[in-house]
């Protein structure tokens, strides 16, 4: 994929439009019946700028980490602004039993993690048929910025994004980790009742990429403007606060929770 250019076409329905998101499936009734009702017991979601989400078709969703938590309630919060989320998953998962099949139930995309660029070329074609929304987290994994602020992106959301032209949405969302701290414990009790909110950014602007290579160069342009975008989505959810100057990289910056760093 070192040869692909960033296209200038705009992404198009197919004829007939995009295949809908079915709630019918049985995945998505248990989560309405059970799930969903748990989580706004502990906590309740709402969602600003919800009218910059694309009502149909393929989106990649590109957002900040705060908690192992957080993944329910994103779902949670677009299923009621009429999205089914899904998620990038090994491919191995879909051969474990009854995970298996709920994973395929649930429109879940199976990758192959050691498939590199090809890998994201076919899930991004998984996309694109499929009409579907996947939340992709830059970070890969949660935030180890003191303060809770994205840290450096890798750049497979960015790749997933220009090598189909599907629009990348950067999301923030604040107050998860109220709910489930970072590699802490669950906080049960309801009372004062939490709040998470998620603000829905702009479709990034890859115009000025179009036409180029899509080259690591490339993918650390877009990649560090895509966390730009979530780093101010973030700050306008915590007045008063101010984002590092520099972001936290775990390359150069450790990791907090490694066993044995901390004291």
């Amino acid at each position: 994929m070192s040869g692909s250019t960033v296209g200038a076409t705009t992404l198009r329905a197919p004829e007939g439009g995009w295949p809908r998101d079915r709630k019918s499936w049985w995945p998505w009734r248990i989560c309405s019946a059970i799930l969903f009702p748990v989580l706004g017991f502990l906590a309740r979601v709402e969602a600003t700028h919800a009218e910059r989400l694309p009502a149909a078709g393929p989106v990649v969703i590109a957002s900040n980490h705060v908690s192992v938590i957080d993944p329910v309630y994103l779902v949670k919060a677009f299923y009621r602004l009429g999205r089914l989320a899904r998620f990038l998953a090994k491919k191995s998962i879909w051969k474990v039993p009854v995970i298996g099949g709920i994973m395929q139930s649930s429109g879940q995309i199976a990758v192959d993690r050691a498939g590199g660029a090809a890998a994201s070329l076919q899930a991004a074609e998984q996309l694109v048929a499929t009409g579907s929304m996947v939340i992709v987290y830059p970070e890969a994994t949660l935030t180890r910025d003191p303060d809770l602020w994205p840290m450096r992106g890798k750049t497979g959301a960015a790749r997933l994004a220009l090598e189909s032209g599907i629009p990348l949405v950067p999301i923030a969302h604040w107050g998860a980790q109220r709910v489930l701290p970072p590699y802490g414990r669950l906080r049960w009790w309801p009372w004062p009742r939490k709040r998470i909110v998620v603000s829905v950014g702009e479709p990034l602007d890859l115009t000025p990429w179009q036409g180029r290579p899509i080259d690591q160069r490339t993918l650390a342009e877009v990649t560090e403007a895509l966390m730009d975008a979530i780093t101010a989505l973030l700050a306008e959810l915590r007045p008063g606060e101010t984002p590092p100057e520099r972001r936290w990289d775990m390359g150069v910056d450790g990791d907090p929770y490694r066993r044995g760093a901390r004291r």
